[in-house]
């Protein structure tokens, strides 16, 4: 069974589809080790049993029968097909052999057992505390990002740059660690290969020159055995110059991260917040978002912590965006969205200035419009115009909107409010807005009264 791969730019977004594969190799890792420590024991079983020499070499054989490698990829090269069936063909010569009640040889101990263990202790046991420091840097890492994202825009600049560069440091730790830990898990998913089949190659050999054997036996394992040495062999010159691979990969992919963008891949995609409005007050929720520019499609993942919470994706047309104005929102990298599925507004909160900028420039953002100082003359011009659009909310209003249910009390959104009220008071012709079309429903046009008079 082949694992989807682990991609070093992945590190960066963090994603929960990269949780879900990089777990899939801790299990496997975990698998593995369990699998060095049962051929670990029964090969002492193996060596020390003398007198239960049979049953032990029945059980080693059988543990070997069971084991299956794993490589990454959908298609298998030769070598690796020749790997992955050296276990099963060791149990048949074991299951042979055992008919000759053959003695162990007495350097067997050194043949297996000592590099295995050397392997699960230096190569497994470092992977792992590579996992640990990755998980302490990651909740490190995202628990001050909360801490960060909930401070108030009105704090004093020199705090909030100073938090801006804490924040920015423990993303960089954790960054460096993801990759480390990546590279370290692919290093032992590929050495495993050989690091593991050697010593028990070794080990059978060594069992069936000194235990007696046919020479029957022993002329048809040597062209299997020849050919996986040179399985082995071509696997470790491919792992010595992919390792050389790995490590520019890795280099370049510290120094550049947000220019390793794999084909396929959304147009944006990272954490956002959002604001929700729930029986007790605002919440801000944390989503997993990707955006594809063409299609103008949104993805929102909820990421909950809670185990057996219910989780749910949604898929969303982006109709609007304009990045939200400082002072109407105690929250800093706001921006407002529209979409086709949802009513009204979405605020969404991103991670940094310069990543609401990245939201921004992929959305086709728009700034806040900000309206200038106006001669007396204008004024004038403006109340008139003013006085016109009262008229006309109030006729558009008895006209089509005096039986609609909550009139006065549903409200339109911002972003159609804004529309209507520049459309309307557009310089260059003022009042030219028919209230009466259907592309201004009921809510806009009473919304739209009330942010005027006010």
């Amino acid at each position: 069974m082949g694992h989807p791969a682990l991609e070093f730019s992945d590190c960066y977004l963090d994603s929960p589809d990269f949780r879900d594969r990089l777990k899939c190799y801790e299990q496997e890792l975990e698998r593995t080790n369990k699998f060095i420590k049962d051929v670990i024991k029964d090969g002492n079983a193996l060596i020390s049993a003398i007198k239960s020499y049979s049953y032990a070499v029945q059980k080693f054989s059988q543990t070997l029968q069971s084991f299956q490698f794993d490589f990454i990829g959908d298609t298998l090269t030769d070598d690796e097909i020749n790997i992955a069936e050296s276990f099963k063909e060791f149990a048949e010569l074991l299951q042979e052999v055992e008919l000759e009640r053959s003695m162990m040889v007495q350097n067997a101990s050194d043949l297996l057992i000592k590099p295995l263990e050397n392997f699960r202790k230096e190569q497994i046991g470092f992977t792992k505390e590579r996992k640990k420091k990755f998980e302490k840097d990651g909740e490190k890492f995202y628990s001050m990002l909360d801490r960060h994202l909930h401070l108030s825009s009105k704090k004093k600049e020199s705090q909030l740059q100073e938090a801006d560069l804490q924040v920015n440091k423990e993303r960089h730790n954790f960054f460096e660690s993801s990759l480390e830990y990546v590279y370290q898990i692919q290093e032992v998913q590929e050495s495993k290969k050989f690091s593991i089949v050697e010593p028990v190659l070794a080990f059978l050999h060594s069992l069936f020159t000194y235990n007696n054997l046919t020479v029957e036996l022993t002329q048809d394992f040597l062209p299997y055995k020849q050919q996986l040495q040179l399985s082995l062999q071509n696997t470790r010159n491919h792992f010595s110059s992919t390792r050389e691979e790995l490590e520019d990969l890795k280099k370049r992919m510290k120094e550049a991260p947000l220019t390793c963008k794999l084909p396929g891949k959304p147009t944006i995609e990272g954490y956002l917040y959002t604001q929700e409005k729930w029986a007790l007050g605002i919440s801000w929720v944390k989503y997993y978002c990707q955006y594809e520019k063409e299609s103008k499609m949104l993805r929102m993942t909820p990421v909950e912590q809670k185990s057996g919470a219910k989780q749910g994706t949604s898929d969303l047309t982006l109709k609007y965006c304009v990045r939200r104005k400082t002072d109407s929102i105690d929250k800093r990298f706001c921006f407002d969205i529209e979409t086709n599925e949802r009513a009204g507004t979405i605020t969404l909160q991103a991670l940094s200035e310069a990543n609401r900028r990245l939201w921004m420039e992929a959305m086709d953002g728009k700034e806040p419009i900000y309206h200038s100082p106006i001669t007396k003359q204008e004024e004038m011009e403006l109340n008139e115009v003013g006085f016109k659009f009262v008229r006309k909310c109030i006729n558009a209003v008895e006209t089509k909107g005096i039986t609609t249910e909550g009139v006065y009390r549903t409200v339109g959104s911002n972003i159609q409010v804004q529309k209507l009220l520049n459309a309307f008071f557009d310089p260059k012709c003022p009042g030219d807005v028919d209230l009466q079309n259907s592309d201004w429903d009921i809510k806009t046009v009473t919304s739209s009264l009330k942010f005027y008079l006010r």
